[in-house]
């Protein structure tokens, strides 16, 4: 909350109105740029809430791949508590994402089909940035990168990502530097390589829970990679459900095998070892 002073030089309740340009929020937010990027391409109203509920969520992509990349760098520097902010924030921010489902949960076929055609060959696959979150998730496929061969900037930060630790990378390095036994094969893996579990890792972290107080800032950091992955999970299930309601089996926008895709998706757990080593604590 902002006071003024008024000609006697004392406080007044009236905001200042009068600025020589565009006002000091919009300098910051943008505001204007991003209400007016909304370009719907029917005449159904509903397809208005599909456009911008989908431009919020790739915000909000934005906002945790920021959080991830953030803990990534801490990790490497050892610097768990900058980490664990990072992560917690994105707890938050991943809550946020996930009731961006609410407005398109309960759709029709009818109400979608009224304005699918105009999204053409478009699929929230094709989402660069939620690209970069599974990057990040340790989910990489070097196929990702073709759809984004015609925008040379998407496609270089895609390629860096692919190519680059991902937060769960970090994280078992910095277990192995903390003396852990994690397998060297695990750390040498081929980067750009989808994640697959380890026996091995699953001992390190069933150690971890098994004697929480040993290490207590590493079983603290495994609770909250737990919450996220439980969050990316309930992401994916609002993704399928919303799906399904809208579509039934039918074949995906874009081509994709739509709710089957999505079903396969929604089977695999993000930071496995996590998971299993809970059956041998």
């Amino acid at each position: 909350m902002s006071n003024t002073l008024d000609a006697s030089g004392a406080g007044s309740d009236t905001p200042n109105l009068d600025f020589a340009g565009t006002t000091p929020y919009e300098d910051y937010v943008q505001a204007d740029v991003l209400t007016h990027l909304q370009h719907p391409r029917s005449d159904d109203p509903g397809e208005m809430v599909f456009l911008v509920t989908t431009q919020v969520m790739e915000l909000w992509f934005t906002v945790i791949v920021h959080e991830w990349e953030t803990a990534a760098k801490a990790l490497r520097e050892d610097d768990i508590p900058v980490a664990m902010d990072a992560l917690k924030r994105s707890l938050r921010e991943l809550e946020a994402l996930n009731a961006s489902w609410r407005p398109l949960a309960q759709l029709t076929p009818g109400q979608f089909n009224a304005y699918r055609a105009a999204l053409g060959e478009g699929s929230g696959f094709q989402s660069a940035m939620y690209r970069r979150m599974e990057f990040l998730l340790g989910d990489k496929s070097a196929s990702m990168l073709v759809p984004h061969r015609g925008a040379p900037r998407v496609h270089a930060e895609l390629e860096k990502a692919l190519q680059e630790p991902s937060l769960y990378d970090e994280v078992l390095r910095l277990l192995a530097r903390r003396g852990l036994p994690v397998p060297q094969a695990v750390l040498d893996r081929d980067l750009s390589r989808r994640y697959e579990p380890s026996p091995e890792v699953e001992a390190v972290w069933t150690s971890l829970y098994a004697d929480p107080d040993a290490q207590h800032d590493l079983h603290r950091l495994g609770e909250v990679l737990t919450d996220v992955a439980e969050l990316v999970w309930r992401w994916r299930n609002d993704h399928l459900v919303a799906t399904r309601r809208a579509m039934g089996a039918k074949t995906g926008t874009g081509g994709s095998a739509g709710v089957t895709w999505l079903e396969k998706r929604a089977t695999k757990n993000v930071f496995p070892e996590l998971w299993t080593a809970r059956s041998h604590v």
